[in-house]
């Protein structure tokens, strides 16, 4: 049960500063206010050094990523069996999360009255900058490829200093590829925050756009999984 507590922690971990971020530079009143996509995108990758940190101290792998997952297992890195679990934890861990940071700044929450004043989903989950479902879904395709062909070959990137790298590779895939869609990578980082907007009693909330949400699904999981086939051709 390790493994699964520390996929649920890490990813909990990694929405908290994540999303955290997106809350500080989108709501009134907050002193990140304004702050640039630079912010966003190194914000993102210090999360996700972190929770892998987190997830590798229970004894996990440290996916914190159910498109992660899937390739993993594609890959034959990790056993069928255990997939449901780690979907599961991740998703539960990034619900808990987004929670978390909706209390942390509750007050800024009641400050931004519509989505012009910042109180928006995209605090919390991905929406694209231009409109266009199927381009969309090529760029999460794109992305994820990338984030995971590169970290498959890291090896163990849980150790030492390689959660560092790979939260350099997320920075560096922010800073490239994620501007055309907030590059979600990761259907957990996208459903579970998505979900907790939808229910949580969010002070002057929007809409959660799930009409949109099969794209940071559906793309991340193809895009990883390309990766892993190409991965085990090597």
């Amino acid at each position: 049960m390790d493994v699964y507590l520390g996929e649920f922690v890490g990813t909990m971990i990694l929405i908290i500063l994540g999303t955290g971020a997106g809350a500080s530079i989108n709501l009134n009143q907050t002193y990140a206010k304004g702050q640039g996509w630079l912010f966003v995108a190194f914000a993102w990758g210090m999360a996700v050094t972190f929770g892998v940190y987190v997830a590798a101290a229970f004894g996990a792998p440290g996916h914190l990523n159910p498109a992660f997952t899937i390739a993993a297992a594609i890959s034959g890195m990790l056993k069928w069996s255990q997939v449901a679990g780690f979907i599961g934890a991740q998703m539960l861990g990034a619900f808990v999360g987004a929670a978390i940071v909706v209390i942390h700044f509750y007050p800024h929450f009641q400050a931004s009255k519509d989505e012009a004043a910042g109180n928006t989903v995209g605090i919390f989950a991905t929406k694209p900058a231009i409109n266009s479902p199927i381009f969309n879904f090529l760029s999460e395709v794109i992305a994820t490829f990338t984030f995971t062909y590169i970290t498959f070959n890291l090896g163990d990137f849980a150790t030492g200093l390689k959660p560092f790298i790979v939260g350099f590779v997320i920075f560096a895939i922010g800073a490239s590829l994620g501007s055309t869609t907030g590059y979600a990578l990761n259907p957990a980082r996208d459903w579970g925050p998505r979900f907790a907007y939808t229910v949580l009693p969010i002070p002057h909330k929007t809409a959660a756009h799930w009409g949109y949400a099969w794209v940071p699904l559906c793309g991340p999981i193809a895009g990883a999984a390309i990766a892993a086939v190409l991965f085990n051709l090597e």
